[in-house]
């Protein structure tokens, strides 16, 4: 058998390991009160799907909803909910062919069938595993993998299997490592050959630019999902497991970045412009993709990365009670409303509602797949290395596992990134050695731990006999002005982004389309505004305001911490034809009104809002 090495440099905790507490645990039990915890209940593609026997979709939605709604389950360790997930697990299981072939279509429609499928109902159903340790697992999973194979020496990638080929390199790990098998090292080979090729695609990336031409090479959450292609690629095809996800992750905020950390896509590649839209799937799927380059590569960048998007990004696009969510967010979002169905969409390639909150705007994708976001940042808490645990995602979550036999529970105790003190609690049920590696967010500006300077940036390694211990974390952040494209600034304090709430109404639709129902509390919203928006500041200080963290963690109303800014109304106009959105900077520096104090919340805790805005009155930096 070919020689192939085991990269894992690390390794996530699964859901039986990881309890969530505090803000994060209430958290998880908003969305398992709201839509995701739901949609097995309300929404036929999931309700009636294909994949347990129905007549809906029966291709991505219901792998999707299950790679979300199987670690919250079992996360939150509802009994309901495992049961519920179960009844999907084994009504897919039951319906897997003699031959291996997974997903619910008939024989001869097998040629045409976008196998993009096949990888993510593998990649479940390992999430299963992790969670329940079923032993139907296994076998189902090597003999889907096994068709596939067999697929792809008669057939060729395609549509969303070819742009999404490197998600099967999970599964296909997972197996390896159990039962090793030759077939495999060459199905991953038909993957790197037939998939897309990112790294030539970046080489040649400056030619994209904004248009409304739909691409599978500009769209937003296969390039969010290909940022992890080579460091998972690498290990079975030879592909170079090397600075491809940096790298990429540049070109793509150079020519389309965003204040929350990642690019607009809306649905497709659109500028740096605030007022174009973030596809909420980008969002989720670049999460996990930053999760899994952690793990290949050890770089504690990933994890800023990371915590920018699940506590500024993800927030910010689901509403504050998870019911509802849009399909893009607006850096700059001064209305959510149905655009003029007479004019083109200000989007790229999405349609008129793309920015409501609803049930299912613009498409159904989101709806499915925006559940796995919180669940997986939970897991991300901390890591396994040989001999020792890394802290990962900071935040308020415990953790149970066994080192060298000995039973050992952590427990991180904080409310960052709403407060900057960290605790963490450690019980050995005797004592034991390993090495606890503490991580320094790099947007802290310094930190001590256990009163003593530690690197910003980094982890800072314990190594001792470990029994009853408290290590304690402090960490300093400072509030200041970032510089963005075209003379705008944002106020952002560590890993946390701030912007200028928009008050709003809500107009309710309630409506029935295409036989799905849409009513309260998962109908859709129109938000209009009804505060002033056009703002700059009117001084770089910023003063932190902070308070405890209430029940719905990222409220629109009672947000944990606040920046108060001076600030003047500036000449800001809108956007021709399109009422409910500005202009992407003011034409002019010039205030119309004297400073005023302002509070900003934290990007998550807003749905209407401004943040990237002028700086006037004084020198920019």
């Amino acid at each position: 058998m070919s020689d192939t090495k085991n990269n894992f440099l690390l390794k996530h905790f699964t859901a039986k390991e990881i309890k969530p507490r505090g803000w994060l645990l209430r958290q998880l039990r908003i969305q398992a009160e709201g839509l995701d915890g739901n949609l097995d209940k309300i929404w036929p593609d999931v309700k009636d799907s294909k994949w347990i026997g129905g007549d809906r979709e029966g291709w991505e939605r219901v792998p999707y909803w299950l790679d979300g709604f199987i670690p919250l389950a079992y996360l939150l360790d509802d009994e309901d909910m495992k049961s519920r997930a179960r009844k999907y697990i084994d009504a897919i299981l039951l319906r897997q062919k003699e031959d291996g072939w997974i997903c619910p279509c008939e024989d001869e429609e097998r040629i045409g069938y976008d196998v993009w499928a096949v990888f993510l109902i593998c990649k479940v159903l390992v999430v299963y595993y992790e969670c329940t340790c079923d032993e139907r697992v296994e076998p189902a999973v090597r003999a889907a993998l096994f068709n596939l194979n067999e697929w792809l020496r008669r057939h060729t990638l395609f549509n969303w299997g070819a742009a999404r080929w490197f998600e099967c390199m999970i599964p296909i790990g997972w197996l390896y490592d159990r039962r090793p098998e030759e077939w495999m090292l060459e199905l991953s080979h038909s993957l790197v050959v037939q998939g897309m090729n990112y790294k030539l695609l970046a080489d040649n990336f400056s030619d994209i630019e904004f248009n409304r031409d739909w691409k599978f090479t500009t769209h937003v959450v296969n390039l969010a999902m290909a940022l992890k292609a080579y460091a998972v690629a690498d290990r079975f095809a030879k592909t170079g497991n090397d600075d491809f996800a940096e790298e990429f992750l540049a070109l793509l905020q150079k020519y389309h970045g965003t204040a929350f950390g990642l690019f607009t896509g809306d649905e497709c590649l659109a500028g740096t412009s605030p007022t174009q839209g973030t596809e909420l799937c980008a969002i989720v799927e670049a999460m996990y993709s930053f999760e899994i380059l952690f793990e290949k590569t050890g770089k504690q960048i990933w994890l800023d990365r990371l915590e920018k998007l699940a506590f500024n990004a993800l927030p910010a696009t689901i509403s504050e009670d998870m019911w509802t969510h849009q399909y893009d967010q607006q850096v700059n979002q001064i209305s959510c409303a149905i655009q003029d169905r007479e004019r083109l969409p200000i989007y790229s390639t999405n349609n008129h509602e793309a920015n409501l909150f609803g049930l299912e705007p613009n498409f159904g994708c989101c709806t499915a797949n925006m559940g796995q976001g919180f669940p997986k940042f939970a897991l991300s808490a901390f890591y396994k290395g040989e001999d020792s645990i890394y802290v990962g995602a900071i935040a308020p979550v415990g953790l149970k596992t066994l080192i060298d036999g000995v039973a050992v529970e952590i427990e991180c105790k904080t409310d960052y990134p709403f407060e900057d003190t960290v605790r963490y609690i450690v019980r050995c049920e005797k004592p034991v050695e390993f090495s606890l590696f503490l991580r320094v967010p790099g947007t802290a500006s310094s930190a001590l731990i256990d009163g003593k300077a530690a690197a910003v940036g980094g982890f800072t390694g314990l190594r001792r006999v470990w029994s009853s211990d408290t290590v304690e974390m402090t960490l300093q952040m400072e509030a200041s002005l970032k510089k963005r494209p075209n003379g705008l600034f944002t106020a952002e304090r560590g890993n946390l982004l701030f912007s200028l709430p928009v008050s709003f109404e809500t107009v309710k639709h309630e409506y029935t389309k295409d036989g799905v129902e849409r009513r309260f509390p998962y109908c859709d919203y129109e938000l209009l505004p009804v505060s002033g928006w056009n703002y700059g500041f009117a001084s770089g200080q910023l003063k932190c305001e902070k308070r405890p963290v209430s029940e719905s963690p990222f409220s629109i109303t009672e947000p944990a911490v606040v920046l108060n800014a001076e600030m003047s109304e500036v000449q800001w106009e809108l956007r021709k034809d399109y009422p409910g959105v500005c202009k992407e900077f003011p034409e002019q520096d010039g205030t119309v009104g004297k400073p005023e104090s302002k509070r900003l919340f934290p990007y998550g805790c807003t749905k209407l809002r401004m943040t990237e805005m002028p700086l006037v009155g004084e020198e920019k930096p």
